[in-house]
């Protein structure tokens, strides 16, 4: 995985840079609250909180869904998303990238506050959910439109109608050949919307170019879209007169990662690496989180080191939740 970060960081180019900033804050000066350690995992990608407020809940490494129970329990299992497991799964030591296709890797989490599901989107094993009790995940979702998923992502949940949307970043490239994708410059990610109801998933927007997180707004008129490949954030129209459009919301220094709305309604996004020129500096700080409000205006910017891999920034009661694909934690930080 350190191979392919350099990688990335050396292969694209700057464009876009950040210049309308309001606010520049260094993660690594900022007043670390815990750091949730993973003992038998890696990779805390996504984080979720139930409707009561209880957890972080996160998907990790080996395609278990984990809770944490407080500093004197710490994580414990909540789910699995896989049917064909086996203990090699368990065994983080050993874990392998090759293994996530029998183990799965869970990416996106959230719940439905009014059921007290989980929903998630595995890579490999689509859209499931799981109860409040946890256990098993059952898949909900597999294919849509004849079109089997190949790299489900990111989700969001409309907590006023229960509609789950997601993405399927590729139908011909799966997680494990992420870099391959982005090469390539592959195109056939989609945006889609699964009806709980209906039990149908309709197909909202297709031709993108590795779509990640996803975010509705505070009224639920619309979705942010973050296109990775392309480094920008996109806007879909729920509601409205422009209903069932795709405009740019904003253009990115970075690559981003997944979206989460904060209590005020605004976007958090998550930049899992930067555009840079040429050669790689370990000293550089680079943007690893940006805050923009529901107009796409930046109001804040959240640095690292060039190294950093983050998945995820998720804000609440004054506490940044930071998640990651590659760390053995999750970050808590004063906010």
């Amino acid at each position: 995985m350190k191979n392919l970060t350099i990688f990335l960081i050396i292969f694209f180019t700057l464009e876009n840079p950040l210049t309308s900033a309001l606010l520049e804050r260094d993660i690594v000066n900022l007043h670390v609250q815990d750091k949730l350690i993973l003992s038998s995992a890696f990779g805390p990608e996504s984080i979720a909180f139930d409707a009561v407020g209880e957890g972080p809940y996160t998907g990790v490494s080996n395609g278990r869904i984990l809770k944490w129970r407080g500093s004197s329990l710490g994580w414990q299992e909540f789910a699995t998303t896989s049917n064909i497991r086996t203990s090699d799964c368990d065994n983080i030591k050993y874990f392998h990238v090759s293994l996530e296709s029998k183990c799965g890797r869970p990416l996106g989490l959230q719940f439905n506050e009014g059921t007290g599901d989980l929903y998630i989107t595995d890579a490999y094993f689509g859209l499931l959910t799981v109860g409040r009790e946890g256990g098993e995940a059952a898949q909900v979702a597999v294919s849509a439109d004849d079109q089997p998923f190949g790299f489900t992502n990111g989700l969001d949940v409309d907590q006023q109608n229960g509609m789950v949307y997601f993405t399927d970043s590729s139908t011909h490239f799966q997680r494990r050949e992420y870099i391959l994708a982005v090469i390539a410059g592959d195109a056939t990610g989609r945006l889609m919307k699964y009806n709980p109801t209906s039990k149908l998933v309709t197909v909202l927007k297709k031709g993108l170019a590795f779509p990640n997180g996803v975010a509705l707004n505070k009224d639920n008129t619309f979705l942010i879209v973050a296109e990775t490949t392309r480094c920008r954030l996109l806007r879909y129209w729920l509601q409205g007169p422009k209903t069932g459009t795709l405009e740019i919301f904003a253009q990115l220094p970075g690559y981003p990662d997944n979206i989460k709305k904060n209590p005020k309604g605004e976007f958090w996004v998550a930049l899992n690496q930067e555009k840079v020129n040429g050669r790689v500096d370990w000293s550089f700080e680079r943007p690893v989180g940006m805050r923009f409000s529901e107009n796409g205006e930046v109001l804040e910017v959240l640095k690292g080191r060039v190294w950093t891999s983050i998945s995820e920034v998720q804000e609440g009661n004054g506490t940044l939740w930071v998640g990651s694909v590659v760390m053995p934690y999750v970050g808590v930080y004063k906010n």
